[in-house]
């Protein structure tokens, strides 16, 4: 018996077989794909893979007008293994490098030092990898960016381990005699562990941090341009409101003079929820289409909560059980959307139900975890996916299927979601989820602006009047201003001191919309996020250098605050920084970039590249404006415009710098813009010969141009 254990054993040696194989380093090969692109493939890449899932279209176009950079120098020498049925990818750091991406995290913006399991989830309080979009995506603040287009579990060690043939390996010290003695040593690696045995991994250069999001955005389609009533404001009413009770709740928005642009409606709107019919209920919907029709010439449109687990009383379960998973979801059955049969039975029931009687988008719950709600990794679909890929790509499934069902009416959209990944840049969600905590939520609008998603820090109820002004102060600076009323029926002015606080702010997202409007443009036909961690500020430096009352650091933004990372404040477009407040707060560290800042209320100079103190008072969340500052705005309005609608502009300036900005408009409901229907509209200042500040513009002569006049107001004194 010894003999042939032996024997066994030199066998298994000699062919390299399981635990005793050695494998080799080896060097990627690199195709450029794009401009400033470039794709790997090693070993056998997956099938199913986030991007192909997103179904991607590059523009090309635009990434050419970002010109054609090299490959990146500092990730020379990056190297893979293939191991025991699994890939291992070795990525180089320098010493002040710093990493961002990596997910959507609520807790942290800089990503160095950070071990991750990229896994879809509900977050939970910890960034961990399991979160809603865990998009395996890293930007370098040396100007490039990494992704691993892979729908499986990635780990990632961001700079956290040692190697032995390290180049830079640090010095051995002891802990008992030197003072300077670490805890997690210097690392000059980012290693990752795909759990297949190949994938593909993409490379994104430039010359800073934002110029690398701009082309993996644009790579990746580019990013949404929602209709212009995705921008207003929505409220999602009770779970079980009636038609009537809704429409009562519109007309209370509009008497107390509190902006509305879209309603949600929750579970109830079902004959059965979890699992779902996917049906009207009859008792509190009787006639559905005229419910909608009458929503609509009110100008607010109508968005629709479903998850996607069927119920035995939906009209399309006996037809999809044989395209269903093997486990179920809250007792419904799993439909698995990799297959056409399933797509084309929810397409025709949804059509029918939904798209052609006037709704507007869908609320997609529940395509993210807990691990004991959704399906478990041994179950099995009638695709073939693993369950584990299935998970990471269920929610970005989703979103595809039903954006082009949308895109085939013409008629835009804009939902939300909770779970998505990598290529989901041009899609019309915006993530949600379950966790409630404010200053987390701002730490995730920061976060998202690196991964090429967008992230709502909604508001749904608050202990006190002073938390819920700030929540709903943030709430009207993200890419979706949402209350969410489904479980307690909060309203605006549930808190009468604050009120009229409320109101202001939310008058002020309306009044915001040409702004906001243009920044989508932007994020659509050049990459640029509309809401941007400060760390893709230009002249952003990651490199520790402070000194008192100024800095140039994100080591220690706050100087010498207790804090190391800046994930409390960002900037909304080219011009306006928001720094919102905290309840409890009556002061707060505001870190301003490089150049002069305004405040936006008053148009006084606030401070140029520097640390400023702030007590702003609870009223108002605080916002800045850098020097040149364009900010084109409506008169103040409960909805937003429709496309037939012409209004004249205000357009505020700040500071003393000569600017123009190019102003952006479309019809703000089809997809004609991608036919050329759509323009750039350049507003224009400069100093007359007497040194002082005009502002001008030509008015394009086309129907789809909605301004009218403009009046200029120069806000610095």
């Amino acid at each position: 018996m010894l003999t042939r254990r032996y024997f066994t054993f030199l066998l298994l040696i000699r062919l390299g077989v399981g635990s005793f194989a050695t494998a080799q380093s080896a060097n990627f090969q690199w195709q450029s794909v794009a401009p400033g692109v470039w794709k790997a493939v090693v070993g056998q890449s997956d099938r199913i893979t986030p991007l192909a899932v997103a179904g991607i279209t590059p523009r090309i176009d635009r990434l050419k007008s970002l010109g054609e950079p090299p490959f990146p120098n500092a990730l020379a020498g990056s190297i893979y293994q293939l191991v025991d049925g699994k890939t291992y990818l070795r990525f180089p750091l320098q010493k002040e490098e710093q990493l961002f991406g990596l997910g959507l995290n609520f807790k942290t913006v800089q990503q160095r030092g950070q071990i991750k399991t990229l896994h879809v989830d509900h977050y939970n309080g910890k960034d961990n990898g399991r979160t809603h979009a865990p998009v395996p995506f890293y930007v370098s603040s040396l100007g490039y960016g990494v992704l691993i287009n892979s729908a499986r579990y990635i780990t990632v060690y961001a700079g956290t381990a040692v190697r032995t043939d390290s180049p830079n390996r640090p010095p051995e010290k002891d802990r008992n005699t030197q003072r300077d003695w670490s805890a997690q040593p210097y690392s000059d690696a980012v290693e990752i562990l795909v759990p297949a045995s190949g994938t593909e991994i993409y490379v994104f250069a430039g010359k800073s941090p934002m110029e690398v999001v701009q082309r993996y955005n644009l790579h990746n389609g580019g990013g949404v341009l929602p209709p212009k009533w995705g921008l207003g404001f929505t409220h999602r009413t009770p779970t079980l409101f009636s038609d009537k009770e809704i429409l009562a709740e519109v007309a209370d928005f509009e008497a107390r003079g509190y902006p509305l642009s879209f309603v949600g409606l929750e579970p109830g709107w079902q004959s059965r929820s979890y699992p779902n019919s996917f049906v009207w209920d009859s008792t509190r919907f009787p006639k559905p289409q005229q419910f909608l029709e009458t929503l609509r010439q009110k100008n607010i449109r109508a968005n629709l909560w479903i998850n996607p687990y069927v119920s035995s009383h939906s009209p399309i379960y006996k037809d999809v059980l044989p395209y269903t998973g093997s486990h179920m979801v809250w007792v419904g059955r799993v439909p698995d959307f990799s297959l056409p049969q399933p797509q084309a039975l929810y397409k025709q029931l949804f059509t029918q139900q939904h798209l052609s009687m006037g709704i507007s988008g869908y609320k997609v719950d529940e395509v993210d975890g807990y691990d004991n709600w959704l399906w478990p990794d041994v179950a099995t679909f009638p695709s073939g996916i693993p369950a584990e890929q299935m998970r990471q790509i269920y929610g970005l499934q989703f979103q595809t299927m039903t954006d082009a069902w949308f895109r085939e009416r013409n008629q835009r959209t804009y939902g939300l979601v909770r779970g998505s990944n990598a290529g989901a840049s041009a899609l019309p969600y915006v993530i949600y989820n379950d966790y409630y905590d404010h200053h987390d939520f701002i730490t995730a609008l920061c976060t998202s602006s690196f991964i090429g998603v967008l992230w709502t820090p909604e508001a749904r109820s608050s202990k006190t009047s002073e938390e819920w002004l700030r929540r709903m102060q943030s709430v009207c600076f993200s890419p979706m201003a949402m209350l969410n009323a489904w479980a307690d029926g909060t309203k605006p002015w549930s808190f009468t001191d604050v009120a009229q606080d409320v109101k202001d702010v939310m008058q002020l997202r309306m009044q915001l919309l040409p702004y906001l409007y243009t920044t989508f443009a932007q994020y659509h036909f050049d990459g640029k996020p509309p809401i941007r961690a400060v760390h893709l500020v230009d002249g952003f430096s990651t490199v520790s250098q402070t000194t008192e009352g100024r800095l140039n650091s994100t080591d220690n933004p706050y100087a010498l605050a207790a804090t190391k990372d800046l994930n409390d404040q960002f900037m909304l477009g080219d011009y306006v920084l928001v720094a919102p407040m905290f309840a409890g707060q009556t002061k707060r560290a505001v870190w301003l970039p490089a150049g002069k800042w305004y405040d936006f209320y008053t148009g006084k100079l606030a401070g140029e590249g520097q640390l400023i103190e702030i007590s702003p008072g609870l009223s108002r969340i605080p916002l800045f404006v850098k020097d040149g500052g364009i900010i084109p705005m409506l008169p103040p309005r409960l909805h937003t415009p429709d496309r037939q609608e012409a209004i004249p502009l205000t357009v505020r300036h700040y500071g003393t710098k000569e600017t123009s900005w190019p102003l952006y408009d479309d019809d703000g409901e089809t997809y004609d813009y991608n036919r050329g229907v759509f323009t750039w509209t350049p507003l224009t200042v400069k100093r007359d010969q007497q040194g002082k500040l005009v502002g001008s513009w030509t008015r394009p002569n086309t129907p789809d141009f909605h301004y009218t006049t403009i009046n200029w107001q120069f806000m610095t004194p």
